[in-house]
């Protein structure tokens, strides 16, 4: 046997353990992936029809109400323990999204009585960070709860011109009808719902 034939049984064998450690990776990968988008990444439509904007609106009526239901099935460890590792915990993502809604609340307001405002970006992981993120999430639920009644009576009274107002996002110097920005926070509802539920 010459010394290439020899390296041959080697080589076929690292090569199974480079393939076997990429499919591991590969699977850690898209479990990560599952966990951290378990509904899927959002996709930002170039068109939305009336009865999508309708649906958009009945997810974040219903959001307060359904957060809190998952709420209250969680022990107090259970609020403690992140939705995926390296990822927020549930007492955290409760919080975040009080946060997200405040401010979609004001980029609705902006979009509403400015022409194609900059709307003001937050450093939401930093913000998850901070100490108020600490206290009973129950306070974030009920912020919720007023913001979306708040929402949605500005939804109810919004025509088909003012779903084509838009507000930019500096950051990416991306244009965003508040139709397109109904479904972003509908999937944004689900999107962490999802979080919370998969804890229980």
């Amino acid at each position: 046997m010459t010394g290439k034939q020899h390296l041959f049984p080697v080589t076929n064998a690292l090569n199974m353990v480079f393939r076997k450690i990429y499919f591991y990776l590969s699977e850690m990968e898209n479990t990560n992936e599952d966990l951290r988008f378990p509904i899927g990444r959002f996709k930002l439509p170039k068109e939305v029809s009336f009865n999508e904007v309708l649906k958009a609106k009945e997810i974040i009526t219903n959001f307060p109400k359904k957060l809190n239901d998952a709420f209250k099935a969680l022990s107090e460890n259970q609020l403690a323990l992140p939705y995926r590792p390296d990822g927020w915990t549930a007492r955290q993502v409760i919080h975040h999204c009080a946060d997200s809604h405040m401010n979609a609340l004001i980029r609705f307001k902006l979009a509403l009585t400015e022409d194609k405002p900059f709307i003001k970006p937050y450093d939401q992981s930093k913000w998850a960070e901070l100490s108020d993120n600490k206290l009973d999430p129950a306070l974030s639920i009920m912020i919720l709860e007023n913001i979306h009644k708040r929402w949605v009576a500005l939804m109810d009274d919004m025509t088909d011109e003012d779903w084509k107002r838009s507000f930019v996002h500096p950051e990416y110097q991306q244009e965003q009808r508040l139709e397109q920005a109904a479904m972003l926070y509908a999937w944004h509802c689900e999107h962490h719902l999802a979080h919370v539920l998969s804890i229980r």
